[in-house]
């Protein structure tokens, strides 16, 4: 086949190219020194008798490893979600419910959370992914909304009001009812999450997503189903983001429907966008901001999403591709 690219063209294409090259790397080292900042933050909190700030950045590497699942979608394959907080209420209900049932056994806890996050991706997804951008947001919108009105009116778990969780989940001697624990296991699976994610995106499977995104017919043309491999990223996603539900359970000891409402897919969505969408780090850069805006501001008034609102709007006008793409420099 004939080079039909213009030879002007391509010293500005190789251009391109290493600047992302170098870009991406760039967002490789800065998840490994973030992850080690985070390892080293109880201890210098703690120093400081700032033991309030651990907890805050706890619940947000949680957040981060429901926001890194969304992100996988958006990144890779395109597809934004507006409902994919289901998940999150997913995990966070199966941990309660089993725990109310005075089930504590944290192996078969994880189990059913997986299980049951990865039946209801396939059903859901088996019919969302045969639609197309608003239709896609729109119709994980209106499966989301079916679960969290159902939790809504299941009134022996709580209800509108939530279910409380009396026993934490016990993995043989590990207790994740003690922050200290609880807060390693969660920097634990976001290192997973976050470097399994900078694997995934230089795979074959990777790659056939970003392909899939850019042109489904040609992808087809080639002899690869892109309805498959959406399917198995979109469960994948799902049952990532029910892990972050089981560790917020445990975390806060308690669930409510409004953990999966649209609000908090909006928030997930919000977060990707401020990180920046297809980086490593990005759902973790994105979720402290996100709860530092609500603490600092939160303190101020009532109406702190407003001030996140103008932060996102100049991240979009003026950091095209989030904190992360900033910092090292990516483009889209």
């Amino acid at each position: 086949m004939p080079n039909t690219i213009p030879a002007r063209a391509r010293p500005a294409m190789l251009t391109s190219r290493a600047v992302q090259a170098r870009a991406a790397d760039r967002d490789l080292v800065a998840a490994f020194v973030l992850l080690a900042l985070l390892a080293a933050t109880p201890l210098v909190l703690s120093a400081f008798g700032q033991e309030f700030w651990t907890d805050v950045v706890l619940r947000a590497m949680i957040l981060a490893i429901a926001a890194a699942s969304l992100n996988f979608l958006i990144g890779l394959g395109g597809l934004v979600s507006l409902g994919h907080a289901a998940f999150l209420g997913i995990g966070g209900y199966a941990t309660g419910i089993l725990a109310d049932f005075d089930i504590d056994n944290g192996f078969i806890q994880l189990a059913a959370v997986l299980g049951a996050s990865a039946l209801f991706a396939l059903v859901t997804g088996m019919v969302a992914l045969r639609t197309k951008g608003v239709h896609f947001i729109m119709i994980t919108l209106a499966f989301a909304q079916m679960v969290y009105f159902t939790m809504i009116g299941l009134r022996q778990f709580g209800g509108d009001d939530g279910l409380t969780i009396n026993y934490t989940s016990m993995f043989g001697g590990f207790d994740l009812g003690r922050k200290d624990t609880l807060y390693y296991v969660v920097l634990a699976v976001l290192a997973v999450v976050m470097l399994g994610y900078a694997r995934l995106r230089k795979s074959d499977f990777g790659l056939l997503l970003k392909a899939a995104k850019g042109n489904e017919r040609r992808v087809s043309a080639v002899g690869f189903d892109p309805y498959r491999y959406r399917l198995a990223a979109y469960v994948v996603a799902g049952m990532t983001c029910a892990l972050a539900g089981f560790l917020d359970a445990n975390f806060t000891s308690f669930v409510t429907p409004g953990s999966m409402s649209w609000i908090t897919s909006a928030e997930l969505i919000f977060i990707v966008i401020v990180g920046g969408v297809a980086t490593i780090c990005g759902p973790i850069v994105g979720a402290l901001v996100f709860l530092l805006i609500e603490e600092i501001m939160g303190g101020v008034t009532v109406y702190w999403h407003f001030w996140f609102g103008l932060f996102l709007i100049a991240i979009v006008l003026f950091a095209r591709n989030g904190l992360v793409g900033l910092l090292t420099g990516g483009r889209r």
